[in-house]
C-alpha cells in the first residue's frame, strides 16, 4: 500500500480531522474499498432504540424511534461511538420523511459511515404471510431517495431474518424480488452505488442454501452484500468451538462481500461480562481474507441486555462492556489487500435445488407497478366499501379464495414454483377490489354477489383506454397462473452446493424473541384465513 493511500484512509477514520465528505464506499468481488483502493473493514455498532436482534420490535406498537433525525441525541451518542472505533453504524428504520441532515453530518465528521434497513416495524416482508407489493416499493424507495445524498451511505438491507427456518423460506424470494428491484432503482435514478443486501440468521437447516439463494443467478437480482447475524461465539470460546472456522471456509468461495451484521453473544452472564474475544478473531488474518468485519448488537442498553450505553433521562452512561468492545476494537489491525492487486476470481453460487427444507426457486415475484393496479381497480365493477376496515378484509378473502380459488389466481403467488399472478405484487385494498368483481362476474353479476353484508359495492368502470394493452397482458398471465405449476414463460432451478453442516455454528447466544410488529400481525390475520378453503362464510 502506498504512503498516499494509507494516508487518505488514515483521514477518513480521523473524520472529524478533515473537511468535507467522507469518500464514499464501493464494492469489488467479495472485498469493500474506499476510492483510493485501499480495503475498508467494517467496525460497527447497531443503533436504534426499542429494537430488538434482527430490528423485533414490541408488537403492541408500530412506532418506532429514528436514530438519526434527533441531531440533540446524535451530538450526544456520535462522540461515543467514536471512542469505542466505530465506523459503521446500522439503523433498522428511519423516517424517509423526516430530516437527518444533522445527524449525517456528525457521523460524517466523525468517521462513520452508515447502513439501513429499507423497512420499518409495520411495513416490511413478512415470514409468514409474504408480500413484495407497490406499498413496500414506495417505503424502499423513499428511503433510497432520502438516504442516497449522503456520502456516508455504504448500503441497505432489503431484508432481516425474514427466512429464519426451513419452514419458511419461500419467503427469501420475495426479499430477493425486493433486493432486484431496489438495485435497478438506484440505477434508473442515476445515484452512485450503494449496495443492497440481506441479513440472515444462523439457522443450520438452511444456512447454506439461503446465502447460495441470494447469490445465485443474474447478478441484477442477487445482493450485493452478505450479513450474517451470529451469536455462536461466548465468553471464552475459539474459532473451532463457535464455527467461525467453518463460516470461514464456507464463505471462502462467496463472490460479495459478507461481514457480520450483528454479533455479540451475552451468554453466560449478560452484556456486563462481554469480553468480545470474537472481535480479536474476526480481525484476525484468518478471517480478513474472507469476512469484512461485523456490527456489534447494541448501543443501547434494553430490556434483553445487549448494551454498551444506559439512556436515563436523556443523560447517556457508559456500561461495563463499552470498555471491553473499545479495547478490542482500538487494537485491531486488519490486513487488507490493495483493490489494484486484487483479482477476484470467485463465482455467484449455485441456486439451491428444492428439498423439503428449501422451498423457493429463482424466479421471482413481479416488480410492483402502482400504475398496472390503478389501472386494475379502475376497470371494476365490484369493490370494496369505502370504510371497509382492513381487520374485515380477511372474512372476505377467505370466502371468496376458499369458494372459487381459481378466482384469487391472480393475486397469489407460490415460490416453490415459481407461478406469480400479475396483481399479487398489489396492496391488499387492490388485491381486494379484484377478487371482490372477479366473483361478481363469475356469479354472473347476480344483485347479491357484489354486497357482502354492505362491504362491498357496485361502481362504473373508468378504466382509461391506455390501460387496455396492460390489463389485457395481466388477463393472460393470470389464466395461465390458474393451473400453472411453473413459472410463466420460463424458469428453473439448478443444483446446490456443498456447505457447513455443523451445529457447532448455532445460535448460541441469541434468545428467540422475534415480535410480529402491528402491520404482521394484521397481514398474518386475514391472509391466514384467505388460504382456508371454505373460511368464514358471509351471509350474501
Amino acid at each position: 500500500m502506498s504512503l498516499s493511500k494509507l494516508s487518505v484512509s488514515l483521514l477518513a477514520l480521523a473524520g472529524s480531522a478533515i473537511a468535507g465528505d467522507l469518500p464514499s464506499i464501493t464494492a469489488k468481488g467479495s472485498k469493500f474499498f474506499y476510492p483510493n483502493g485501499t480495503q475498508f473493514f467494517i467496525k460497527g455498532v447497531a443503533y436504534q432504540q426499542d429494537v430488538g436482534q434482527a430490528g423485533s420490535t414490541d408488537s403492541s406498537t408500530s412506532t418506532f424511534i429514528d436514530p438519526l433525525s434527533s441531531e440533540a441525541n446524535c451530538k450526544r451518542d456520535v462522540p461515543l461511538l467514536k471512542q469505542l472505533g466505530t465506523n459503521v453504524i446500522r439503523t433498522y428504520a428511519i423516517d424517509p420523511k423526516a430530516d437527518h441532515s444533522a445527524c449525517m453530518k456528525l457521523l460524517n465528521d466523525a468517521g462513520i459511515y452508515v447502513f439501513s434497513d429499507l423497512g420499518e416495524p409495520s411495513l416490511s416482508i413478512n415470514r409468514d404471510t409474504p408480500a413484495w407489493n407497490t406499498e413496500l416499493f414506495d417505503r424502499y424507495k423513499a428511503v433510497v431517495d432520502e438516504m442516497s445524498q449522503y456520502p456516508n451511505v455504504i448500503g441497505y438491507f432489503a431484508g432481516n431474518e425474514v427466512s429464519n427456518a426451513k419452514n419458511n423460506t419461500g419467503a427469501s424470494a420475495y426479499v430477493k424480488a425486493a433486493v432486484r428491484d431496489t438495485k435497478a432503482y438506484i440505477k434508473s435514478k442515476k445515484y452512485r452505488w450503494q449496495g443492497v443486501g440481506y441479513a440472515a440468521n444462523d439457522d443450520v437447516d438452511i444456512r447454506a442454501e439461503i446465502a447460495d439463494y441470494f447469490n445465485c443467478g443474474d447478478q441484477d437480482e442477487a445482493i450485493d452484500f452478505w450479513g450474517y447475524n451470529i451469536y455462536s461465539w461466548c465468553g471464552q470460546s475459539s474459532m473451532q468451538k463457535s464455527g467461525y472456522d467453518e463460516q470461514t471456509t464456507f464463505f471462502s468461495n462467496y463472490s460479495v462481500p459478507v461481514f457480520f451484521a450483528e454479533y455479540g453473544c451475552n451468554l453466560p452472564s449478560g452484556a456486563a461480562a462481554r469480553i468480545f474475544q470474537e472481535t480479536a478473531a474476526l480481525y484476525s488474518d484468518e478471517m480478513t481474507k474472507v469476512f469484512s468485519g461485523g456490527i456489534v448488537y447494541m448501543y443501547f442498553e434494553e430490556d434483553n441486555d445487549y448494551g454498551l450505553v444506559k439512556v436515563n433521562n436523556g443523560a447517556v452512561s457508559k456500561l461495563k462492556d463499552f470498555s471491553a468492545l473499545q479495547t478490542q476494537v482500538t487494537k485491531a489491525d486488519p490486513k487488507g489487500v490493495d483493490a489494484d492487486d486484487y483479482k477476484p476470481t470467485n463465482k455467484p453460487a449455485s441456486c439451491p435445488a428444492l428439498t423439503d427444507d428449501w422451498q423457493a426457486i429463482n424466479s421471482l415475484p413481479p416488480t410492483p407497478d402502482a400504475s398496472l393496479c390503478t389501472c386494475m381497480q379502475s376497470s371494476l365493477s365490484c369493490v370494496h366499501a369505502d370504510d371497509l376496515d382492513t381487520k374485515d378484509f380477511g372474512d372476505i378473502f377467505g370466502f371468496i379464495c376458499g369458494k372459487s380459488p381459481e378466482v384469487c389466481a391472480g393475486i397469489n403467488g407460490d415460490p416453490s414454483t415459481g407461478v406469480y399472478g400479475a396483481y399479487s405484487m398489489c396492496e391488499d385494498a387492490a388485491k381486494l377490489d379484484y377478487v371482490l368483481d372477479a366473483y361478481y362476474q363469475s356469479q354472473k353479476k347476480a344483485s347479491t354477489a357484489c354486497d357482502f353484508n354492505g362491504q362491498a359495492q357496485v361502481v362504473s368502470p373508468k378504466a382509461a383506454s391506455t390501460c387496455s394493452a396492460a390489463l389485457a397482458s395481466a388477463s393472460a398471465i393470470n389464466k395461465q397462473a390458474a393451473t400453472a405449476t411453473a413459472p410463466v414463460g420460463a424458469g428453473s432451478t439448478s443444483g446446490s452446493k456443498g456447505a457447513a453442516t455443523s451445529t457447532n455454528a448455532a445460535v448460541a447466544g441469541r434468545p428467540v424473541s422475534h415480535l410480529l410488529s402491528m402491520g404482521e400481525i394484521s397481514v398474518a390475520l386475514y391472509m391466514g384465513v384467505a388460504m382456508l378453503a371454505g373460511g368464514a362464510m358471509i351471509v350474501l
